[in-house]
C-alpha cells in the first residue's frame, strides 16, 4: 500500500502551483528570506506541508473507503444467506465479517476523533503551519542582522542591543499568542476530510446495524428451534409414561394369579367369552393409556407450557 502512495505524493508534489504571486511584492521583499511569507495582494499558495497532508488523508480515506465497499458486497449477501440457511459454515462466516467490521470501524472512528479534536482547536492547528513559522523565524533573524549592521556601537553597547531586540521579539510572540490564529485554509481542508470520513464510519454503522439484526433475528429462530425441541421432548416424555403405564397393566396380567381370564375355558361358549374379555380388557387399557395421554397434553396448552 506505501507504493501508490508514494507515487500519488511525488506526483503531486512535482505538480507546479496554480497560484502566482504578484510582481509588485517583489520589491517588498528582504533579500531572499521572506519568499514563503504572504504578502498583501498576492495570491495564496498551498504550503508543502498542506500538500503532503492533503496525499496522506485522500490516500487514507480511499483505502479506508474501498474496505467499506469490498466488506459491504461481501457481508450483506452472507447475511442474507445466513437468514435464509443457518449453518455452522455460514455462522463462521459472518463472524469472520463481524471481526473485520469491528477492526475498521475502529480505524475510521479513530481518524474521524483525531480530525475533529485537531478542528477543534485553533492552536494545534497554527502549529502544524510549518512554512508560515520557518519564514517568520527568517524574518526575525533578519531583523535582527539589519539591526544590529545599522546600528554598529561597542561591544556592550552591541550586547544591549541584542537583548533589547531580543526582548522585542518574544515580546512580539507573547502578544501574538493571544491573537487568534488564521487557520482557515487548514480548517477548510480537514473538515472536507472529516466529512467523508463520517460518511465512511455512517455506513460502517449502518452495516453494524444490519449485523445486529441479523444475530437477534437468528437468536429467536434458535430460541423458536429450541422451544419446539422442548415442547417434543415433553411430549415424548409424556408418551413414556403413558405407555409405561400400559406396560405396568399388561405386566398384572401377566402375573401368576388366578382369575377367571387366566382359567382354561371347559367349553366352546366359555372360550367364546374369554376372547371376548381379553379384548374389552386390551382395548380398555389402550383406550385408558390414550385418555391419560390427552389429558396431559391438554393440561399443557391450558397452562401455556406448550403450544
Amino acid at each position: 500500500r506505501l507504493r501508490p502512495f508514494l507515487q500519488e505524493l511525488h506526483a503531486r508534489l512535482a505538480l507546479p502551483d496554480a497560484s502566482t504571486t504578484n510582481p509588485a511584492t517583489d520589491d517588498m521583499e528582504l533579500g531572499g528570506d521572506q519568499g514563503n511569507v504572504p504578502m498583501p495582494g498576492s495570491a495564496k499558495i498551498q504550503p508543502f506541508e498542506f500538500k503532503v497532508l492533503e496525499v496522506c488523508l485522500e490516500h487514507t480515506c480511499k483505502c479506508m473507503e474501498s474496505e467499506t465497499l469490498a466488506l459491504e458486497k461481501e457481508a450483506y449477501p452472507a447475511l442474507d444467506k445466513l437468514t435464509s440457511k443457518v449453518s455452522t459454515l455460514n455462522l463462521e462466516h459472518v463472524r469472520q465479517i463481524k471481526s473485520r467490521l469491528v477492526e475498521l470501524t475502529g480505524r475510521v472512528q479513530k481518524v474521524r476523533d483525531d480530525i475533529e479534536q485537531l478542528v477543534d482547536d485553533d492552536t494545534d492547528m497554527s502549529e502544524m503551519y510549518l512554512t508560515r513559522k520557518l519564514a517568520f523565524q527568517r524574518v526575525d533573524e533578519s531583523s535582527v542582522k539589519l539591526d544590529s549592521n545599522k546600528h554598529a556601537s561597542p561591544d556592550h553597547e552591541d550586547e544591549k542591543e541584542e537583548e533589547d531586540s531580543g526582548d522585542d521579539i518574544e515580546s512580539s510572540h507573547a502578544s501574538s499568542a493571544f491573537v487568534k490564529p488564521d487557520v482557515e485554509e487548514l480548517e477548510m481542508l480537514l473538515e472536507a476530510y472529516f466529512v467523508q470520513f463520517d460518511g465512511t464510519l455512517n455506513k460502517l454503522c449502518h452495516l453494524r446495524d444490519y449485523v445486529d439484526d441479523t444475530e437477534d433475528y437468528i437468536n429467536m429462530m434458535l430460541d423458536e428451534k429450541q422451544n419446539q425441541l422442548l415442547q417434543m421432548g415433553v411430549m415424548l416424555t409424556t408418551a413414556t409414561v403413558v405407555i409405561t403405564a400400559g406396560i405396568v397393566v399388561v405386566s398384572l396380567f401377566g402375573m401368576n394369579i388366578h382369575i377367571e381370564l387366566t382359567l382354561d375355558p371347559e367349553t366352546p361358549e366359555m372360550a367364546r367369552i374369554k376372547n371376548r374379555k381379553f379384548w374389552e380388557t386390551t382395548w380398555a387399557t389402550v383406550a385408558g393409556c390414550a385418555a391419560i395421554y390427552i389429558l396431559a397434553i391438554y393440561a399443557g396448552k391450558k397452562s401455556k407450557y406448550l403450544q
